[in-house]
């Protein structure tokens, strides 16, 4: 059945079609359940039109509404103008200081939509605080919009006056609404009325053309005819209910009236108790009584069994009943498919995805022996329901598997993730920074020099006793900015010249390749040795993964083909897989432990703690039970007795699975036919754990797993040493973590504790000071007397703290008050809000990290971060605060957290004791040496050598750089600049041109003398040559090999040689004085032409 038929078929059935009919002004609509509301609401507005406005409990149950009622009307026609998202205009509603800009915008596009002459047919999907929050009214709306149509005439400085007048804010680029910017003849404008930003392009005093961008690259990707510029008029004193603003004509629907308006008057009652002066209130919220005058003249639809509102005129039965929770039992699924079909019931499963449908046919079919006679239809809704009157189940895929479903509001803000990685990226003077050649520098900014009537434009660079390098902004690749974990310590600046610099840079090579070549041996004696090829997968393989509650993401689909794939091969398999927190490492970890016991062999899994361990247990335990698994948990917590009776069973092959710390590892474990070992966080084993593993490794297949990201460079570096998958893709449909900054608040505190506790779940509160953690303790305590608190931190005998961790883990407590201990591998699904004290003080990777403690579940969670106030914490810490703040889903903030966890990845990859030499050198440097030590390796092992990379030097009387006048950001200018710095390629710069173009308009002359610069550098390079000059249209390329070099041998030498003696006029070869060779061409016009006649060579 489509989509349509079945919404056609709802719609039509005897209830809906009554209630259709009805012009009755109060009705109450009796056994609604699941998402049949949502078909009501929009087969009411497919039929009569009209302002429908839906009220539900809370936030969340809005959006699922509102996506389900976009979805239903999307099958029939575009939906972006008809449904709308109605929040409140902050953060918490009580808390009138912290403004939600996205909130702001969603509500200014209903008053925007609602303004006109003509009140168009909407529907609004809202909740109580939203609902009693006071509006513009239309009036001051109207006197406060300006439209801007492609062809109007208007003055770039009139449009600019009008901005300044609506308190839009000028920045260099926009990336958030009430935000403008002006660069020469382009206005970008980001309107509180559009979830994106518009770039207007004039032609002198005429808008040439007007376009939507995009805030993560800036570049513009749809042309309109029109904008509307609102700005944010939540402050305006002229306010209205929204009722009032709707007018006398309007269809209300509650999903319970009586408690909404209990929460409209809660509202005003903590509003009142929060506010120094009560008066504001009227200017904030309407109250329950002035709601009920507001749509006295409306029609009320509404399912709760009083109504506040007059007696009602009538009442309709729907007979729906909720979906039944399956919790992914699919024998009780299929017995319901069965019974339905003996009662004449047709079962439909609704997903978005088809391949959803093909898992559950697989499954259900295996159950039921056959073919299980369901259907299917790809439409999403939130929740099922059975329609009784027409015999129908619709259920969900997302309930039937137990998974959270993500809705998607349409018209929410574009949140830029990358510009928030650029600025905090940027380069600011004084930083440090790294040369290649000359080593750790503080960054001077850019600087003009003037030379001969010519400006040039340098990269300042200030060494050890005010030894200055000025780096021409064509040679930009060759400094990086200085990373290294958030170290407090500064890095080594050496004089210029003294040799200090060249010494360290040779051992840290030296060093990187000691590793690199034991790596490379081991992996070669590995793939030299016989091992165990597994069985390819049978059905039990399928049936195990088909029953995964998430769908895979490709990158764990790729790492899950790749393991097997090893596997099966003969060699015994060496495989690191890298994966965030949450990204679903665990998963393929177990298939692949299940592949091995389908064929007989023993599986180990070693992990660094006791806690970590029982996870480990309980997850693999749970997953693989109904398939006879045996799995058993071996560590320091189990009784001598027990310890024996694991150690025999193991022996004589009766435990498939054993799970524990490097008590795996002793001299007594002896497993009867040991053939995969799993290692979780390799690098936090001692070295003695290590050398015992490498023996435990020799012939068995070996999966290790790490939560730290390796940095795609380093991947690249290492192809030859490891096998690696990355899992780099969060798991779809997630919930985010509602992530809030605030400064201390015991309410907020005692607020977040309490809810917690009232729906069963357990908290974090972390507190990185040993020194008063029991006051916090205390506090909590004082704060919240019923709940239990545990206290952790890393001076605590390790005994002791697993001891806690563990009785945390099994609900002993509510409440645990830890340092930062907890950032890795604690995973407690029934903690789902975690408070980090003084968050100020935390890098950005930590913060990531300790968020992801939370939110493992479908369970909403919350991350809570304190902070002492806003004036007490630097800027650097607000960027990150608001980078955690924003990117609240899981994976949105891998990129960020990217950033510093790199660093850690490169020492984890090659052993600690490289994070040493990347203080000292900076990160970017250290990756760029390891690339050069990795390619010096495969040579000396006659493996493929890598092209051998040559700087060129270009020396012209050229004023080539980007003026001010064009791009005046110092900033952007010097990104800009590294990013034309790495393009080789003539039509990927000619892409970066029109990228330009698109933001800043046409580029001046300079900028394409200095792009042609770059191809030239990279085309000379490649051919061979050191350096190259052009002056007075004659040109000197320098050969990079010495005279006795073996490229002079070579036939593409003799190549070139041939077309020098059969031109004489234009190519002569003369010596340039250092052992090395020249090649002068002449009648060469400029850059462009001189890079053809090198690639023509």
């Amino acid at each position: 059945m489509t989509h349509k038929e079945l919404i056609d078929k709802i719609e039509k059935a005897a209830a809906p079609e009554q209630l259709f009919a009805s012009d009755d002004a109060t009705l109450r609509l009796r056994g609604v359940s699941g998402s049949m509301l949502s078909f009501l609401v929009a087969g009411e507005f497919r039929r009569r039109g009209g302002v429908q406005v839906v009220v539900m409990e809370d936030r969340d149950a809005a959006s699922y509404l509102y996506a389900d009622i976009y979805n239903i009307l999307g099958q029939f026609s575009a939906a972006e103008d008809k449904v709308f998202l109605l929040p409140t205009a902050y953060k918490r509603s009580i808390q009138t200081q912290k403004e939600d800009a996205s909130g702001i915008v969603q509500r200014t596009a209903v008053l925007s939509s609602l303004g006109g002459e003509q009140q168009p047919p909407i529907i609004i999907a809202t909740y109580p605080e939203a609902l009693a929050e006071m509006v513009v009214d239309r009036v001051r709306l109207a006197e406060n919009t300006l439209t801007i149509n492609v062809g109007d005439k208007l003055s770039i400085s009139f449009v600019e006056e009008v901005l300044v007048s609506m308190s839009l804010v000028k920045v260099d680029f926009v990336y958030e609404p009430g935000q403008y910017s002006v660069r020469g003849g382009i206005v970008d404008i980001f309107s509180y009325s559009a979830p994106k930003p518009y770039r207007i392009d004039f032609f002198g005093d005429e808008v040439d053309s007007i376009r939507i961008f995009n805030i993560s690259n800036q570049l513009s990707y749809e042309k309109v005819e029109r904008v509307e510029v609102i700005p944010n008029l939540k402050s305006e004193q002229s306010r209205v209910s929204l009722a009032e603003y709707i007018g006398e004509q309007a269809t209300i629907w509650f999903d319970s009236a009586t408690r909404a308006l209990q929460k409209i008057d809660d509202l005003r009652k903590k509003l009142l108790g929060e506010l120094e002066e009560p008066a504001t209130i009227d200017l904030h919220t309407t109250s329950a009584r002035a709601l009920l005058d507001d749509t006295k003249r409306w029609r009320w639809r509404y399912l709760d069994s009083d109504c506040p509102r007059r007696s009602y005129d009538g009442e309709i039965e729907f007979h729906t009943a909720p979906q039944p929770a399956f919790n992914k039992n699919f024998e009780a699924l299929a017995k319901d498919i069965r019974q339905g079909e003996n009662s004449h019931y047709t079962t439909y499963i609704l997903t978005e995805n088809r391949a959803q449908i093909e898992r559950l046919e697989n499954i259900l079919s295996q159950i039921a022996g056959g073919k299980t006679a369901f259907g299917s239809c790809l439409l999403t809704i939130s929740r099922g329901f059975i329609f009784a009157q027409e015999r129908l189940a619709l259920y969900t895929d997302h309930q039937i598997f137990d998974r959270h479903l993500r809705y998607k509001i349409h018209n929410e803000i574009d949140r830029s993730e990358s510009i928030t990685i650029a600025e905090l990226n940027a380069l600011k003077i004084g930083d440090y920074v790294v040369h290649i050649e000359h080593g750790v520098g503080q960054f001077g900014g850019l600087v003009r020099q003037h030379s001969q009537g010519k400006t040039k434009e340098f990269v300042k660079l200030t060494y050890k006793d005010g030894d200055t390098l000025f780096v021409n902004v064509h040679s930009l690749h060759r400094i990086s900015k200085y990373k290294d974990k958030e170290s407090p310590v500064p890095p080594k600046v050496h004089k210029l010249g003294s040799g200090a610099w060249q010494r360290l840079k040779s051992t840290t090579k030296a060093k990187i390749k000691d590793i690199a070549r034991e790596l490379i041996a081991l992996y070669a004696k590995r793939k030299a040795t016989e091992g165990f090829a597994f069985s390819p997968d049978n059905y039990l393989q399928t049936e195990l993964e088909s029953s995964f509650i998430y769908e895979d993401t490709p990158d764990q689909r790729s790492a899950t083909d790749a393991i097997k794939a090893d596997m099966e091969r003969a060699e015994p398999m060496d495989r690191l897989v890298c994966g965030d927190v949450g990204f679903g490492k665990t998963e393929v970890a177990m298939r692949a432990a299940f592949k091995a016991v389908l064929d007989g062999k023993q599986v180990a899994v070693l992990v660094p703690t006791t806690v970590l361990s029982l996870q480990h247990y309980r997850t693999f335990n749970k997953r693989l039970r109904d398939f006879s698994v045996t799995v058993e948990n071996f560590s320091r917590v189990k009784t001598t007795k027990q310890t024996h009776e694991i150690l025999d069973k193991l022996k004589e092959g009766k435990i498939d699975i054993l799970i524990g710390t490097h008590k795996l590892l002793g001299k007594m474990v002896d497993f009867k036919d040991l053939g995969l070992l799993i290692i979780d966080e390799e690098q936090k084993f001692g070295v003695s754990s290590k050398e015992k593993l490498r023996h435990l490794k020799a012939n068995v297949d070996t999966l290790t797993l790490t939560a730290t990201p390796i940095p795609r460079t380093l991947q690249f570096s290492l192809m030859g040493a490891r096998d690696m998958s990355v899992i780099n893709t969060p798991p779809p449909n997630r919930q985010p973590v509602a992530t809030e900054v605030h400064v201390y608040n015991e309410d907020i505190i005692r607020e977040a504790i309490e809810y917690e506790m009232q729906r069963g779940g357990q908290i974090f509160f972390v507190n990185n000071r040993i020194d008063n953690i029991f006051r916090i303790k205390s506090t909590i305590e004082r704060l919240c007397p019923k709940a239990k608190v545990a206290v952790g931190h890393g001076q605590m005998a390790a005994t002791e703290l697993e001891e806690v961790m563990m009785d945390f883990i099994f609900g002993e407590y509510d409440v645990f008050v830890a340092t930062a201990i907890i950032e890795s591998g604690i995973d407690i699904p029934n903690a789902n809000t975690i408070i980090i004290n003084n968050a100020q003080n935390f890098g950005l990777s930590d913060l990531h990290q300790l968020r992801g403690r939370v939110g493992r579940t479908n369970r909403k969670a919350f991350c809570y971060l304190m902070i002492p106030g806003e004036e007490a914490i630097t800027s650097d810490a607000h960027r990150r605060l608001r980078a955690i703040e924003e990117f609240s889903d899981l994976g949105s903030g891998f990129n960020i957290a990217m950033q510093d966890l790199d660093i850690r990845g490169a020492g984890n990859v090659l052993g600690a004791e490289q994070s040493g030499f990347i203080a000292d050198i900076g990160f970017e440097t250290y990756q760029k040496i390891m690339a050069e030590a990795v390619a010096e390796l495969r040579e000396e092992q006659g493996l493929e050598p890598e092209a051998a990379s040559i700087e060129c030097h270009i020396e012209s009387e050229t004023t080539a750089h980007i003026p001010d006048s064009y791009i005046g950001n110092a900033n952007e200018k010097l990104r800009l600049y590294r990013e034309m710095d790495h393009i080789t390629r003539p039509e990927d710069m000619q892409a970066f041109i029109t990228r330009l173009r698109d933001r800043f308009g046409e580029p001046p002359s300079d900028v394409y003398e200095l792009c042609d610069i770059i191809l030239l550098r990279h085309a000379a390079a490649s051919a061979g040559f050191e350096k190259v000059t052009l002056k007075n249209g004659i040109s000197r390329l320098t050969f990079a090999a010495a005279n006795n070099n073996a490229y002079y041998k070579t036939a593409k030498f003799h190549s070139l040689l041939k077309k020098v003696s059969e031109n004489g006029s234009k190519y002569k070869l003369d010596s340039a004085g250092n052992n090395k060779l020249v090649l002068i061409v002449r009648s060469m016009k400029n850059f462009a032409a001189l890079t053809e006649e090198i690639q023509n060579l």
